[in-house]
């Protein structure tokens, strides 16, 4: 019955880790997106993050979104630098059409570092991102 299940290869479907000043708080804060660069909405979103490592592991994150339009992005988790010297997993899951797609994005041990912020044209900022 498996073998029965296809699952298709998710392509124009990012998560961004990013830099960005908290007005309100006066600092810096990091915050993760997920960018559709589809030309279709995908529905039911839902994001599962973890970060782990051999020895440390944390909580689980959910988070759902009803519907990400075409060409778009949404902010839907704040990060602690804490959590950069683990390896951070985020499971994608969503709908386009009536097919489930998803995808699992790994941003590896101290790979989230101002170093490596790079310009996201789509959202008019720096950061990283994981395709």
């Amino acid at each position: 019955m498996k073998k029965d299940i296809h699952i298709p290869k998710v392509t124009g479907v990012e998560i961004a880790v990013v830099l960005e000043h908290n007005e309100q708080h006066n600092e810096d804060d990091w915050n993760v997106y997920i960018i559709n660069k589809k030309e279709v909405d995908l529905e039911m979103v839902v994001i599962v993050s973890q970060g782990f490592s051999e020895t440390k592991t944390t909580s689980l994150f959910r988070r759902k979104i009803d519907k990400l339009p075409a060409n778009s992005f949404a902010k839907f988790e704040m990060m602690q630098p804490e959590l950069f010297d683990l390896d951070n997993r985020f499971q994608v899951s969503f709908f386009e059409g009536n097919q489930i797609h998803e995808k699992t994005f790994i941003f590896q041990a101290e790979t989230i570092q101002e170093g490596f912020l790079r310009d996201i044209d789509m959202l008019g900022k720096k950061g990283i991102v994981c395709k």
